[in-house]
């Protein structure tokens, strides 16, 4: 049975590991555990009582101790699992969807338990993936380290939706569930509606699947919503912060921005050395706080992004027309050239988050285009 998360690397947090080369704090480190021990098995959750755990679903013991970070969590990643769109939505097809999927991990993976945090059934059960997330998630503090995104595991939190959306969309009861799901994680972990993100912001993958993907812009509002969040306190864009351990389309986006810049780096989607220095010289040179971890902050985003229309051409022409053919809009071909095509899709994109389609690639387009979220979106 396929799975989505099958290129995950090792669940050792290298944000961490960098910040001990560095001779930060050694409870920093990865594989100390910041709680004594793996605790006993615990009764079911009294403040989420509809979080089957994973006692309940009856999961095998992890392989090897679960570890916890020290890393701040600041945000979620949507998966779909790439297993078939059942019509059984049952609590039992739920159990066993939980109990496949650990098997798939632990035994076709090598990993120590289940990567994800979380995982919701197209019939709207929420299950425990990973051992001690829903302690962690009643604690509010200090992440278990996952498996279901590489360069993320010790920062997101990770939920598994049942069912592959490429050319499909999730049942409500999913939905309505993971807006449940999202609003608890975010309340806890000081997060925002628009800290939810997709896997292929952050990994090469299909993940979480084109039709999912244009739910992104409902789900988002609908969290925003329930939170209570006030349209005021909404940023204007919230870019997807990629660093110097992530590999994903949206680093190649990067990479083309770089060098239309002048900047002279492989545009392949690997941060490697030397996109981690030239991110590092464009910071310096544009007055931008140079970042350790190369990290793309909103201002190094906003510095890089050049504003689009009609007859445009070079690189950033380039780079929006590769996500986009990435995103669903496979006519978009990369040529360099603003084309017809090209504005169509574009107009598409700004439609789908709230934007005036004009087709002008101005900040809020690119952020959304990349993966970002922007305020326009949230409509409630």
């Amino acid at each position: 049975m396929a799975h989505d998360i099958s290129d995950a690397i090792s669940e050792v947090d290298r944000r961490t590991l960098l910040r001990a080369s560095l001779g930060l704090a050694a409870v920093a480190v990865v594989g100390t555990e910041l709680a004594t021990g793996t605790p006993a098995a615990a009764a079911p959750s009294s403040e989420f009582p509809w979080i089957i755990d994973c006692d309940s679903w009856g999961a095998r013991p992890p392989s090897s101790t679960i570890q916890l970070t020290n890393n701040t969590t600041n945000k979620i990643i949507l998966h779909h699992m790439a297993f078939p769109n059942v019509t059984d939505y049952s609590r039992e097809q739920a159990v066993k969807l939980a109990r496949d999927c650990q098997d798939l991990h632990m035994d076709g993976n090598g990993w120590a338990d289940t990567g994800q945090h979380f995982t919701v059934s197209r019939g709207g059960y929420v299950l425990e993936g990973r051992h001690r997330s829903l302690e962690r998630l009643e604690a509010g503090d200090h992440q278990v380290v996952a498996a279901h995104c590489p360069g993320e595991n010790g920062n997101a939190i990770g939920i598994e939706n049942e069912g592959t959306y490429i050319t499909e969309v999730p049942p409500d009861a999913l939905l309505n569930s993971l807006v449940r799901l999202c609003v608890a994680i975010s309340q806890r972990f000081g997060l925002h509606a628009w800290d939810i993100f997709g896997h292929w912001d952050f990994r090469f993958t299909d993940c979480p699947g084109i039709e999912f993907y244009k739910l992104f812009p409902s789900v988002r509002s609908r969290v925003a919503e329930a939170m209570g969040s006030a349209h005021a306190d909404i940023p204007d864009r919230r870019w997807p912060d990629i660093w110097r351990f992530v590999n994903s389309p949206i680093v190649q986006v990067g990479q083309y921005l770089l060098n239309h810049h002048g900047y002279a780096v492989p545009t392949d989607g690997a941060f490697g050395s030397a996109t981690v220095a030239a991110v590092g010289a464009f910071q310096a040179a544009n007055g931008i706080p140079v970042d350790a971890d190369a990290t793309f902050t909103l201002a190094t985003w906003e510095a890089l992004v050049v504003e689009l229309e009609k007859d445009a051409t070079g690189l950033p022409v380039s780079a929006v027309q590769y996500m986009l053919n990435r995103k669903g809009w496979p006519e978009v071909l990369v040529t360099g050239e603003y084309d017809h095509v090209t504005m169509k899709a574009v107009q598409d994109m700004q439609r789908l988050h709230g934007l005036h389609p004009n087709g002008k690639v101005d900040l809020s387009t690119w952020c959304a285009v990349v993966g970002g979220a922007v305020r326009e979106a949230f409509q409630y």
